[in-house]
């Protein structure tokens, strides 16, 4: 039973930073001469707490580098570690700068309790600290006739080493930089700050561009991957969206509208042609009434003599059918009859 007892009260300190969390990345890797920031991030009830950041792998045996209780430099940017915090974010970030290798180990997050029951709430980070080089994206791409950049960051030791942009598979089409730390061609440029990195611009992309290349510098080297697609084309849009209208419909006037003033015009016309037509059938009922009253007013006698010549005719016919010729011979008073 007292040693029960005994183990309670020896684990006490810890029961906060169970129930009480710092949390952070668990592992960051940096180029050798950079910075590095790395978030802590706390508990509501933390907000007040003094924060702070050490070196080490255990809360006893830390070396303390920056505390929120200290006094701020004018500019965190020159220190060697530097630390904020945000209580409306419940978050404290802690930044280093000009890494060695040698910084290189296990870092702590910590926010002061204090008491002699309560431990601190802590969360740990292992910090590797690399010479070599790393790209911001090893993917990119771009259109076709369009340009990409690409940022290539190299560690400290490299900063006065000469920087190339290759075509994987081929060192002969490596591109250097020169005494000025830039190369400019027609297709590809290289710029060196030399402050950490250097950007390589590929311009007036096209199709066969694409493929894996690498970044170098000094003996170190980065692959980067970059695709190129095509430009969309803008032929078929335009054809759809602005059909050609006929030609033959082209140059037809645009149809008129039917006015008041249009039919009153329309109807003057129809009633002269109506009077027109009516003129022209009454002369003509009138040429043929004429020539039916002549007909009518003829001469009754010479109708009659028509007539008659017409049945004498059909009586000479027949007597003649029937009736004897006499011949009278004027030397002879004789007839002869045949």
């Amino acid at each position: 039973m007292p040693q029960l007892f005994v183990l309670t009260l020896s684990l006490i300190p810890w029961i906060p930073a169970f129930l009480c969390r710092v949390t952070t990345v668990d592992e960051f890797a940096v180029l050798e001469g950079r910075s590095l920031t790395v978030p802590c991030h706390y508990e509501p009830q933390y907000a007040s707490y003094v924060k702070y950041w050490c070196q080490g792998r255990t809360r006893e045996f830390c070396t303390s580098l920056a505390r929120t209780d200290e006094p701020r430099s004018a500019n965190p940017a020159d220190d060697k570690v530097s630390i904020f915090d945000d209580p409306v974010q419940l978050l404290f970030t802690v930044t280093m700068n000009d890494l060695k290798v040698e910084a290189s180990g296990w870092y702590m997050c910590g926010v002061e309790i204090g008491g002699v029951w309560s431990a601190d709430a802590v969360a740990f980070t292992n910090i590797k600290v690399i010479h070599g080089m790393s790209v911001v994206n090893s993917r990119l791409s771009g259109e076709e006739g369009s340009s990409v950049a690409v940022e290539c960051l190299y560690s400290e030791r490299y900063r006065e080493s000469e920087k190339k942009w290759c075509r994987s598979g081929n060192r002969s089409t490596c591109l250097l930089t020169d005494s000025e730390g830039s190369y400019e061609g027609a297709s590809v440029a290289i710029k060196d700050d030399r402050t950490g990195a250097f950007t390589v611009t590929l311009k007036k992309l096209q199709m066969g561009d694409t493929g894996w290349y690498w970044c170098s510098a000094g003996q170190q080297q980065i692959a980067v991957h970059v695709l190129v697609t095509q430009r969309p084309s803008t032929t078929a849009v335009s054809m759809t969206s602005t059909p050609i209208p006929n030609e033959s419909f082209a140059q037809l006037p645009p149809p008129k509208h039917i006015t008041k003033e249009s039919w009153t015009s329309h109807g003057h016309i129809l009633e002269s042609l109506l009077v027109c037509s009516s003129l022209m059938l009454l002369v003509g009922l009138a040429i043929l009434a004429r020539k039916m009253w002549k007909l009518h007013k003829q001469d009754p006698v010479l109708r009659q003599v028509k007539e008659m010549k017409a049945r004498f005719n059909e009586h000479s016919r027949d007597d003649l059918q029937d009736a004897a010729v006499v011949f009278l011979n004027r030397d002879s008073q004789d007839i002869h009859m045949y």
